[in-house]
């Protein structure tokens, strides 16, 4: 029988062939999931010998990901904020660039004397597998959480993870077209944190996105059906300004090469602007204090880089 080494070895080399990106930790993780053993495992036991059975199961899945199905769909798990994640071909595959957008929530919770068990609320808009919300939710355990998404599909696998993770009871999952169901008096100025990863590619840019995304994730919930990747946030913006409390915030994660558009679209009523970059250096959030009052402008912050 194969060892180790060579199974991996003939799954990285037939990946390598179908031009796979990241083949190495594609053909690692792919293994892990079938013996189910992590990766200090393979690489301490280089020499031991795999079953025909789990040979069969590898060879069929290393075929799908030459396909260029992602990883994360043939495994059924991303992890994200060190929690594990149901992902589904219903939801976006939660990125590591997303957590800048929980980052940056728990810094302007801090700057604002939130404690970890402030009840805060805050709503999650095109939540897609519930990892921004249930990440927040593992955050501040006390703080009210709504997720929306204009998807049912995608509610169905955010709402398995809550209960994956054991937050079942933690937080409310609303079908609605961004804030669309959260625009009556009952919900006006009440939110603490509007936070969202919303599509953003639009038509003109579907060319530069990544095949397995083009391909194999949901055009919903990535764009590609924009006429302008921005539209998405000037409709979002108007919505955040109507259900925040008055310095309250929106978060939003943005694509590449998008900055300014974006900031363009935040007006009088915003201020405190901060643009937050990715670990590529890319500016990927933007965060904007909806106005208190009438504090003239040039008393508050209005953009920091």
């Amino acid at each position: 029988m194969p060892s180790l080494r060579a199974t991996l070895r003939q799954g990285l080399e037939t990946l390598l062939a179908h031009q796979v990106p990241s083949a190495q930790l594609a053909a690692e993780l792919l293994l892990m999931h079938i013996l189910g053993r992590d990766r200090a495992y393979l690489f301490a036991h280089p020499e031991e010998e795999v079953p025909p059975s789990a040979i069969q199961l590898y060879s069929q899945l290393i075929a799908e990901r030459g396909t260029g199905k992602p990883t994360q769909y043939i495994t059924g798990h991303q992890e994200f904020w060190g929690l594990d994640f149901e992902v589904t071909p219903d939801v976006l595959i939660p990125r590591p660039e997303t957590e800048h957008a929980v980052e940056s929530v728990l810094d302007l919770a801090r700057r604002q004397g939130h404690a970890r068990d402030a009840r805060l609320r805050i709503v999650d808009v095109g939540t897609g597998s519930g990892c921004i919300a249930l990440a927040l939710a593992s955050e501040f355990p006390r703080a009210i959480l709504i997720a929306a998404d204009i998807s049912r599909p995608a509610l169905v696998v955010a709402s398995r993870n809550a209960v994956r993770l054991g937050m079942p009871e933690r937080i409310k999952f609303l079908e609605s077209d961004l804030m669309s169901r959260l625009l009556q008096p009952d919900f006006a100025g009440t939110f603490d944190f509007v936070i969202s990863n919303p599509p953003y590619v639009g038509k003109q840019e579907v060319d530069k996105v990544q095949r397995e995304v083009r391909e194999f994730e949901p055009r919903i919930a990535w764009g590609g059906d924009l006429e302008r990747g921005e539209a998405i946030y000037a409709r979002l913006f108007p919505q955040a300004l109507q259900v925040l409390r008055p310095g309250g915030y929106v978060v939003v994660e943005m694509g590449y090469s998008m900055r300014d558009r974006v900031l363009a679209l935040l007006g009088e009523d915003w201020a405190e602007i901060q643009v937050t970059p990715d670990l590529a250096g890319i500016p990927r959030v933007v965060s904007a204090m909806k106005r208190q009052g009438n504090i003239p402008l040039e008393h508050e912050g209005r953009i920091v880089d």
